[in-house]
């Protein structure tokens, strides 16, 4: 069904005028769509996304909203599950402005915006030893505005150390437009004199409910346990003032009573050291009969797998050998992890528990284990479990995960009887894990939703499933928040009279309703049933994509068009519409598509990083570009290839005129030239871009066999350098450390290959492929030396080039030349002049090959400080998207940049900027003003000899 639009400058002026910047109101059809989506199965689709900037504005929206009876809702990561991110009304983006991160008292408290993710603030605060409360598996993704929102809470954190547990305040903005800082010394006399109605009904809610040993009971009860269904009405019970209260309602309140614009949360000591191990069981009998042995011994975390869990984590691509190896059945296991500030004390931990594990019937002994290896190929499949059972749903169906809790004892029953209810309802292959230690377990089921298929076995299931988590004296939700997935059960699960309380909040809060209806509370009985997802097949990437979200946060575009998540998205929803033969929708959406999902695409695979089923989006970007790629522009990169060194050399000398002639010459040809071919054609000339370099130098026999091959970049003949430039600076280290090396004897004429395949012009790219192998083969006496490649992307190339080769070519070794300093070099040499201080940038490319630690060990080697932006990403530049699309690397760099200007302010700068990479050197140089080299440069002037 096509979504009504409001496009025109006038429909949505009412909503345009509540903002600063006109811009920040979005009603593309292109827009909508990709917010319609998020990691649950509903999909409604926004009138209108919002990307406000500040508390006064979010409070401008609300006004601005309830006169045009338009409900507002927010959205941060989007990786929530239970429909509670999304709105046919006004949709505010928190993700984009609120990121803000300031550690307080040596890490004892942070204050966070709601847009910060989890492991963004960690990352700070590791370096004073603390960490969050919370820690959700989606870490790498979800936001403290989400996690708070939600009541998030995680693998080791139960009840004592979630988010309500760990709320010291929060900064609201109430629906009226009323602000409010719960942590201020007068704020309740704030809220009294502000919100009086709100201030009266808050204090009478407690104290009837303190007055009714009945209803005190029940509340206590439901929220010894993790419990994230409907309001948190345990607030009344543990705090007195009206503004505390209301500030713990609001946590678990999925934006249903106010926005969050800053939250400072109590932090828990970082434990440094963990001893881990699958503990594997005949069945899920056995290992929940272990619990109450292994729970008394005090381990952090007790997961809980079952035999499913365990046969989709076997196909992860960085599971334990052991796991690997079990020929599951009926088998479970339990992943148990013990946490201690020292080595010692998580030995000691371990020895405490000896015994129990000894005595538990496991298959194989149970045993801990500290090797981090081991336990982060633990983690990985158990994180990734989620996204990884959904991977494997038969096409066209939707990923449905559920998360109840019920009292430890009854556990085991609960399982059973679930998997008794998947059997009945006709659901295969369905999956249990989860916080085992809690009670707290996750299932998951695959269902086709959506283009009004019957939904009666899902209605059915649900129905019997509320049925049986009541029946144990559960709760519904424990983590994942009500949304409208389990709105319409809260009054079963609490009863009318807290049902009727919860509902007196909502008034009090919201009397317009404003604020997200339908979430959390609702009477329909039939809402968890409507505005569902549908998932129709396009393409492999699209395919198996469960719309988690973990990519966005890596990914350069994010801020500027789409995310890796929302390319795909948007790829369902261009299917959907040619398959429903609406014309209009399909073109508008084809049309917006190109620039906003396939020429701003940076291909740099960081989505593949974090990814749980290591998708790429670039593979699929790169395939719609080769398909959209001409005959004329596909001959001329064919014949590119057959003529690589002339093409360098004359894109040298271009740089050079235009270094030569008058500015106002080059940049009018400049931009008339983008103007006729396109700008995802011609680059845009800018001044601070360097002149040509020089053709690569031919390493001649001089009579000394070398030990290594040196592939130097082609970007070091294009883009001249105001130092040695990396291949010279290498060159001297190598004689300075006594390695001869040599080169391909036609170097000038090969590349990595990268051009062509980020494009996807195969048949340019196969030409490359033809030269470069035999070429290599040949300069390393047949794969017996290595080859040492002077840029990381280009050392990713032709990985991926020997890789996707015939034999024997795969016997080709690549190294990067920071791992060959590190490893080789380094030990060979003596550093005689340390700099001070140097701002590190580390490349996608660096990532992705996994020499992110060599690159800092050299650093360090050669600097007494060495600073990585806390806002490091990709820097976008991306070969020549940099030069095509610049402002997909202003927005990739922005708060990177804001970050270097501002510690140079307040500590006097760096001594030198270094990267690994030529291109991103010069996009890191654009967009911070420093210049840029690559760390080979820095080690060669830091290791010269000192004069006599």
């Amino acid at each position: 069904m096509t979504p009504t639009t409001e496009s025109g400058p006038q429909t949505l002026a009412w909503l345009r005028g509540a903002v600063r910047d006109e811009a920040a109101v979005r009603d593309r059809l292109t827009d909508r769509l990709a917010y319609a989506h998020d990691a649950s199965h509903f999909r409604l689709t926004p009138r209108a996304v919002v990307m406000a900037s500040t508390a006064e504005e979010v409070g401008r929206v609300f006004a601005a909203a309830g006169k045009a009876g338009a409900p507002v809702a927010f959205r941060s990561g989007g990786t929530s599950l239970s429909g509670q991110a999304g709105t046919d009304g006004i949709l505010i983006d928190t993700r984009r402005h609120f990121r803000d991160i300031e550690v307080l008292d040596d890490g004892a408290r942070v204050r966070v915006g709601p847009g910060a993710t989890v492991r963004q603030v960690n990352a700070r605060l590791a370096r004073w030893g603390r960490k969050l409360g919370p820690d959700p598996a989606s870490e790498v993704a979800c936001t403290i505005g989400g996690v708070v929102a939600n009541n998030s809470s995680g693998m080791a954190c139960g009840t004592w150390a979630n988010s309500y547990a760990t709320l010291e305040s929060l900064s609201l903005v109430l629906p009226s437009g009323t602000e409010l800082d719960t942590g201020a010394p007068d704020a309740d006399e704030q809220l009294r004199a502000g919100e009086p109605e709100l201030h009266a009904g808050l204090l009478r809610l407690r104290d009837r409910l303190r007055g009714d040993s009945v209803l005190r009971d029940r509340v206590t009860r439901q929220f010894s346990m993790k419990n994230t269904m409907g309001y948190g009405l345990n607030s009344f019970l543990d705090h007195d003032s009206a503004s505390d209260i209301l500030a713990h309602l609001v946590v678990g309140s999925e934006g249903t009573l106010a926005f969050v614009s800053s939250i400072v949360l109590r932090t828990v000591p970082l434990l440094g050291h963990a001893r881990t191990g699958l503990l594997v069981f005949d069945d899920l009998a056995a290992a929940t009969a272990a619990l109450p042995e292994l729970v008394a011994t005090g381990p952090a975390t007790v997961e809980l797998l079952d035999a499913t869990s365990l046969r989709v984590g076997q196909n992860a691509d960085r599971a334990d050998a052991t796991l690997k190896a079990l020929a599951v059945e009926r088998h479970a296991a339990l992943l148990v992890e013990d946490q201690a500030d020292t080595a010692a004390e998580a030995d000691g931990l371990v020895d405490a528990a000896g015994r129990t594990l000894e005595l538990i019937p496991t298959v194989v002994p149970a045993a801990l284990s500290a090797d981090p290896a081991q336990r982060a190929a633990h983690w990985h499949v158990r994180k990734g479990l989620y996204a990884m059972v959904a991977e494997a749903r038969p096409a066209g169906t939707t990923a449905l995960l559920e998360d109840i809790v019920v009292p430890v004892p009854e556990l085991l029953p609960t399982c059973e009887a679930l998997t008794a209810l998947f059997d009945r309802h006709g659901y295969r292959d369905s999956v249990i894990f989860g916080h085992a230690k809690d009670g707290n377990i996750h299932f998951m089921l695959t269902e086709r939703l959506g283009d009004g298929v019957p939904l009666d076995r899902f209605a059915r299931f649900t129905d019997d499933m509320v049925d049986l988590v009541l029946g144990r004296g559960g709760s519904l939700k424990a983590e994942h928040g009500t949304g409208r997935m389990m709105a319409p059960f809260v009054r079963r699960q609490y009863g009318d009279e807290l049902y009727d309380m919860m509902r007196e909040v909502k008034r009090l809060c919201d009397p317009r309703g404003l604020l997200n209806p339908g979430v959390v509370l609702s009477d329909d009985a039939g809402a968890h049933l409507r505005a569902l997802k549908s998932s129709p097949p396009v393409e492999e990437e699209v395919d198996r994509c469960v719309e988690c979200g973990f990519c966005e946060p890596v990914c350069p575009s994010r801020d500027l068009t789409t995310t890796p998540r929302q390319r795909i998205v948007l790829r369902r929803e261009i299917e959907s519409a040619r398959r429903e033969g609406d014309r209009a929708m399909y073109e508008s959406l084809v049309a917006e598509y190109d620039y906003d999902a396939t020429q701003t695409c940076a291909v740099d695979g960081m989505c593949q990083t974090t990814c749980p089923v290591t998708i790429n989006t670039g593979d699929l970007v790169r395939r719609l570009r080769a398909e959209q790629t001409g005959r004329v522009a596909d001959t001329a990169w064919s014949v590119a290839a057959r003529h690589w060194d002339l093409a360098t050399r004359t894109a040298a000398r271009a740089l050079d005129a235009a270094a030569r002639l008058p500015l106002p010459l080059v940049t009018k040809a400049n931009h008339a030239a983008r103007v006729l071919a396109g700008t995802d054609t011609v680059p845009l000339w800018s001044p601070e871009l360097p002149e040509g370099g020089q053709r690569r130098r031919v390493e001649r026999d001089r009579g000394r066999s070398p030990s290594a091959i040196l592939f130097s970049s082609c970007t070091g003949t294009m883009f001249g350098t105001t130092g040695l430039g990396s291949a010279e600076a290498l060159r001297r280290l190598c004689e300075r450390a006594g390695i001869t090396v040599g080169t391909p004897h036609d170097l000038p004429a090969l590349c990595c290959g990268t051009p062509w395949k980020s494009k996807g012009l195969t048949r340019g790219y196969d030409t490359m492929a033809d030269k470069v192998l035999p070429a290599l083969w040949d300069a390393t006496r047949q794969g017996e030396l290595p080859v040492v490649s002077d840029a990381a992307s280009c050392t990713e190339g032709l990985r991926h080039m020997i890789g996707t080769g015939d034999e024997p070519y795969r016997r080709l070794r690549v190294v990067d030349a920071v791992e060959f300093t590190a490893t080789t070099l380094m030990p060979l040499l003596t550093v005689t002049a340390k700099a001070d201080s140097v701002a590190l940038h580390p490349t996608c490319s660096a990532t992705r090959l996994g020499i992110d630690t060599h690159l800092y060990s050299v650093a360090a080697a050669v600097s007494g400080n060495v600073v990585v932006p806390d806002e490091w990403n990709c820097c976008g530049f991306a070969g020549d998207r940099g030069l095509l699309h610049p402002e997909l690397t202003a927005s990739a760099t922005a708060r990177q940049a804001a970050e270097l200007t501002s510690n140079a302010e307040q500590s006097g700068g760096h001594d030198a900027h270094v990267s690994c990479n030529r291109t991103c050197e010069l996009g890191m140089t654009r967009a911070t003003g420093h210049t840029y080299e690559h760390l080979v440069e820095l080690v060669e002037r830091a290791t010269r000899p000192r004069p006599q």
